[in-house]
């Protein structure tokens, strides 16, 4: 089976780590091997957005990387079908980026047959691009692993029903594999001088907030009256927006225990996330893996993919006004509540079991 592995952003390259690493121990057991290739788009390209985990995890290098940071869709979709045509039984996918939606599109062009991992997902704010995203991808492919059964019933209630598995999450995997990795190698905290749990971290990132100076400004003056440091790994999307703005570099010199370093590698997240007192972010992923660690996690959106964090009260969802975020960090609470649908840490090894049985 050959399948062709299409990523170019941060949290592709995480659970594409974790995928890579089951079908190599796939391959040490079969007689029936998976060749996978890996295209990197290159939608993310500076190091920390990037090289950094293939460095880290040990992906294998892609064979093929573009060029396609700043590209469309249709862009992007142009520049991978010729690579792909005619090499491929399958082009496997993750998650909800432009990289997802290319590669789906540059696969039905070329005839192969789509894996969409993280299928089924819907916020239902059709204002993000990812919900765009990942919904023609999940119209488009053959196999459909779902992290949830919430996700599965999304997927039921748009007549999707064929080619659905619920397998768990494979961001689970990578956190449970890599975080002893992480604890033993990163000085992050260390280099911070800050202590386990306290501090809080802080992501911002989505487009729909950092094109929105309003939304910015108020996020920014939420963490001016923050009395715990606060810690934010700088997307560059954001640093780009924040140095063109008098006001939000005013808000920022304003906020006396915001800290602002670099953005930071996987290994280095996983450890500033896991003694945390607190993440606040806007991200989906890291949503998840502030739970994944028993972080509580106030998530500055109005809605969430990951319903089943906020039913559990790990998550509340605060959007970017200034005061809703201050009196969720004031009123912090520690769920005692496990969600057991993100599996056991072995979604990967499921993917790959019922692509082999279905395939061969």
């Amino acid at each position: 089976m050959r399948i062709i592995t299409i990523i170019g952003a941060r949290p592709q390259f995480i659970k594409a780590a974790i995928v890579s690493y089951a079908i190599q121990q796939h391959n040490a057991q079969s007689s029936l091997p998976i060749e996978e290739t890996i295209l990197h788009t290159g939608q993310h390209y500076d190091y920390n957005m990037s090289q950094v985990f293939f460095d880290e995890l040990q992906i294998p290098a892609p064979r093929w990387h573009l060029s396609c940071n700043g590209c469309t869709v249709t862009e992007m979709r142009d520049a991978i079908v010729p690579y792909i045509r005619g090499k491929a039984d399958y082009v496997m996918v993750y998650g909800d980026t432009n990289s997802t939606l290319a590669g789906a599109l540059a696969a039905e062009q070329c005839g192969i047959p789509i894996i969409h991992i993280e299928a089924g997902l819907r916020s239902y704010n059709n204002q993000m691009a990812e919900e765009y995203n990942r919904t023609e991808t999940d119209r488009r492919s053959r196999y459909l692993f779902a992290p949830t059964h919430t996700a599965i019933e999304n997927l039921r209630r748009e007549g999707i029903t064929k080619g659905v598995y619920h397998t768990g999450d494979v961001m689970q995997d990578a956190t449970l594999f890599f975080t002893r990795q992480a604890e033993e190698h990163s000085e992050i905290l260390q280099q911070s001088g800050i202590r386990d749990k306290e501090y809080y971290l802080a992501t911002i990132h989505r487009a729909e907030t950092t094109n929105d100076e309003e939304k910015l400004a108020h996020i920014l003056s939420a963490f001016a009256r923050i009395t715990t440091p606060v810690i934010l790994p700088l997307h560059p999307r954001t640093k780009g927006v924040i140095n063109q703005s008098e006001r939000l570099l005013s808000l920022v010199r304003e906020a006396t225990m915001l800290h602002i370093i670099e953005s930071v590698s996987y290994l280095d997240m996983l450890v500033l996330e896991r003694h945390a007192a607190c993440i606040l972010t806007d991200s989906g992923g890291v949503q998840k893996e502030a739970y994944f660690h028993r972080v509580p996690c106030i998530t500055m959106r109005e809605e969430t993919e990951w319903v089943e964090t906020t039913a559990t009260g790990w998550n509340r969802l605060v959007g970017t006004d200034t005061e809703r975020i201050v009196n969720a960090v004031k009123n912090l609470t520690m769920p005692e509540t496990c969600i057991s649908e993100y599996g056991d840490g072995h979604a990967a090894d499921k993917i790959i079991a019922i692509l082999c049985k279905n395939a061969y």
